[in-house]
């Protein structure tokens, strides 16, 4: 079933307004319940590297996508980063016409496949829903929604491809291809510019290949989502570190004009816990990366990876639990997860962490490790972990945990993933000495363009926000694409 075009317009269906102000039609959408995602059983997937959600079926979508009341004021659309305007896209699924809802997406979303599996729409646009802030019951599944647009159209074949400006012939580089680094890139593409993207890695995709699992976010998803900016007239180039193998000078001599930075912050944070040097302690960054971007998994590939029986991964985030549930993946007998605060405290996604816990992850609350031990090789065994309690509120606004004296208790390991956060990669910063940077090493930047001190060089995502989401990363892509089209017009063009 097709909508008439002019549905969606400024004036659309006033009578259907009306109605809804009345509350005639809303009645039978707000007793509606919540869909649940189909999901793959905990006790087999946890032995699997396949999807865990297994996404709606059509009449799932269509009786979900019902329950939005299509507010006259979507406070959802100012909750998402990309500002998708959502009660549009939900509203031609519930009309049956899914390709249409897929094109409204992509009007502001370079990549629906993947925020309808990643983005922590819970916290986002879904709070934002009536249904939370009137009613207190569940909001509309926006994340699910998307989701299901997004692969309707993939397994279609009927791929839409964004129109683009005529070529304008200025050529302007990205930095980096995860997801503000490919937001950025797509709405340059659109302004006509010549877009093209340096990755440091052999595969693109950044955070969104090496950082999530397969079970999480296939690869195949992102690789779709890239070519589709293929498509648009971007172009990409692998294993080119911007600053090693080229410098800003360099591609400013091949005709670049302007540079989007979104390099992230691919350098880990350790503990310095004594004997955290032992052989089988990783960081979460390249546990992941060995297992998801470099095949350490499988046995006819060369890339190592330790497997252990006894895993402790040190943390509580959204990585904390991927690297715990890669680990169960990979055979462990116990794995664990071992974080300084409560449950209500874990900044990981509810989503993930009930995962988690069905899968037979076991959690250690309120502990944290103080030292480790080695065998005689050296290999991690045991570690020594200490009890805490929680005192007053930090700055996050969490909690602050306090060592609790004579807690102290031994724990058989012989892996240990270290997930405490990471610090914004320092080779651009290094590479421009004129361009300011905090104290943390993140690049300083105009929040309303995401322009930096050198006006024309733009930042994003984690080297500005020193760790963030995949959708707040895609939110500054979007922002300093506008940005840089501003600049060069007002500059470049000008000349």
């Amino acid at each position: 079933m097709a909508i008439n075009p002019d549905y969606f317009k400024e004036e659309r269906n006033k009578e259907w307004r009306i109605q809804l102000r009345q509350g005639i039609k809303n009645k039978e959408r707000v007793s509606r319940e919540r869909i649940k995602m189909p999901e793959q059983d905990p006790d087999v997937r946890n032995k699997n590297s396949k999807e865990v959600n297994l996404g709606l079926s059509e009449k799932q979508a269509v009786t979900e996508s019902q329950r939005c009341i299509d507010c006259p004021d979507p406070t959802c659309i100012t909750g998402c980063p990309v500002e998708i305007n959502i009660p549009e896209f939900i509203k031609y699924i519930e009309a049956g016409d899914f390709l249409s809802s897929a094109r409204v997406l992509k009007q502001t979303n370079s990549l629906p496949a993947v925020c309808g599996r990643v983005c922590p729409q819970e916290v986002q646009c879904e709070v934002q829903c009536f249904y939370v802030k009137k009613m207190n019951k569940p909001a509309v599944a926006i994340g699910h929604l998307e989701r299901f647009a997004a692969d309707y159209e993939r397994s279609s074949g009927k791929i839409f491809v964004p129109e683009t400006a005529e070529k304008n012939n200025i050529k302007v580089g990205i930095i980096g291809s995860g997801p503000g680094g490919l937001t950025a890139a797509g709405d340059l593409a659109k302004y006509g510019y010549d877009v093209k993207v340096f990755e440091a890695l052999h595969e693109l995709g950044g955070v969104l290949k090496y950082g999530i699992p397969e079970f999480r976010l296939p690869n195949d998803i992102v690789d779709v989502e890239i070519d589709n900016l293929r498509k648009m007239g971007v172009s990409f180039v692998t294993n080119f570190i911007v600053g090693k193998t080229a410098s800003f000078s360099d591609l400013k001599k091949e005709g670049f004009v302007a540079f989007f930075v979104a390099s992230g912050a691919g350098l880990p944070r350790f503990m310095n816990v004594p004997g955290e040097n032992y052989v089988g302690i990783f960081s979460a960054n390249e546990y992941l990366t060995r297992v998801n971007l470099m095949n350490a998994a499988k046995q006819d590939f060369d890339t190592p990876v330790l497997f252990g029986k006894k895993v402790a991964v040190i943390g509580g985030g959204n990585t904390a639990m991927d690297s715990v549930r890669t680990a169960k993946r990979l055979g462990a007998e116990r794995s664990m997860i071992i974080y300084r605060r409560s449950f209500e405290e874990m900044p990981a996604r509810i989503e993930e962490i009930k995962h988690a816990e069905e899968e037979g992850i076991e959690f250690l609350n309120l502990n944290s490790p103080v030292e480790y031990y080695a065998d005689k090789n050296g290999r991690v065994n045991r570690m020594k972990v200490q009890k805490m309690k929680l005192g007053e509120p930090d700055k996050s606004g969490r909690r602050r945990p306090i060592p609790v004296e004579g807690s102290e208790y031994d724990i058989d390991v012989d892996l240990v993933v270290v997930s405490v956060g990471v610090s914004p990669n320092p080779l651009i910063p290094k590479s421009l000495p004129e361009l300011k940077v905090t104290k943390w090493g993140t690049i300083e930047v105009n929040p309303d363009n995401m322009q930096s001190s050198i006006p024309y060089i733009f930042a994003g995502g984690d080297i500005v926000r020193g760790g963030a989401t995949v959708i707040l990363a895609m939110g500054d892509g979007r922002k300093a694409a506008a940005g840089m089209h501003d600049y060069i017009l007002k500059t470049v063009k000008k000349k």
